[in-house]
């Protein structure tokens, strides 16, 4: 895959933030976009901006992906329409910033439904179509939390950390079958996120979802397998590599506990 004109896109969480940013981006260049969330109004309301903006041709699917059954549902939606996808973006997650113990073990099931085992069910139902082809693409968004350990988001880092080490490995069995396999890896990002995970980020800095959203096409593009948003993030990304991992655990415990509770 050299190219994104003509090719069918299906982009998860599409309604907002990241993903509604690779829908954008995406349209731009030509993609046929499949686009889902939750909320179908949202999704049918970016389909016309894109349709009037670019000429955009878009397939909108409501999905919830914490529901088990939901990955292969959505997978049958989009074979029905005639639909071969060519390249997966998997960027449906959240996350929470809480002590462990203050959140519902059904709020980390979801979670983890939907951060990881949805993420697994789509990749492993859409890559058969990309091997006949010999062609194809997923990029999986993941974030600069899964390169530590994490208290007080360690759910949701947790779960990002499986997505970068499992993106890794495909990219290890499918490269060279002519599939380009990329973790995307953003730090803050100027999203809802922050509201759903009741993250207090006052003081960082921050990314715009366009920003995550070109890195990721520019990085599968180039075949990456795996990309770190923003030069900061890359530099922080060293510090576990070079402190003993118990250094590195305090140093983000003493930083999260004040952010959580305060």
């Amino acid at each position: 895959m050299k190219s994104i004109n003509g090719k069918v896109v299906l982009i998860t969480g599409a309604s907002s933030g990241i993903g509604e940013a690779f829908a954008y981006k995406l349209a731009g260049m030509g993609a046929i976009l499949v686009l889902t969330a939750r909320r179908i109004d949202k999704l049918q309301e970016l389909a016309i901006k894109l349709h009037q903006q670019y000429e955009a041709k878009v397939f909108v699917f409501a999905a919830d992906l914490t529901k088990k059954e939901a990955p292969k549902a959505l997978y049958n939606q989009i074979i029905n329409e005639g639909l071969t996808v060519d390249l997966l973006v998997n960027n449906a997650g959240f996350g929470k910033w809480t002590n462990f113990l203050d959140e519902t073990t059904e709020t980390y099931d979801n979670m983890l439904e939907l951060n990881i085992n949805a993420l697994v069910k789509l990749t492993h139902l859409f890559i058969p179509g990309m091997l006949r082809k010999g062609a194809g693409g997923v990029i999986n968004v993941a974030s600069t939390g899964a390169l530590q350990p994490c208290p007080y988001v360690g759910v949701y880092c947790a779960s990002k950390s499986f997505v970068l080490a499992f993106s890794e490995a495909l990219y290890g069995e499918y490269h060279k079958k002519g599939l380009k396999i990329t973790a995307l890896c953003p730090g803050n990002t100027t999203t809802g996120f922050q509201d759903v995970a009741k993250a207090n980020t006052q003081g960082m800095n921050a990314d715009s979802p366009k920003t995550v959203a070109d890195a990721g096409i520019k990085s599968i593009l180039r075949g990456k397998s795996f990309k770190i948003v923003g030069f900061a993030n890359y530099l922080t990304s060293f510090v576990p590599r070079f402190l003993p991992r118990r250094t590195v655990i305090n140093i983000v415990s003493n930083m999260m506990y004040k952010k959580v509770n305060r």
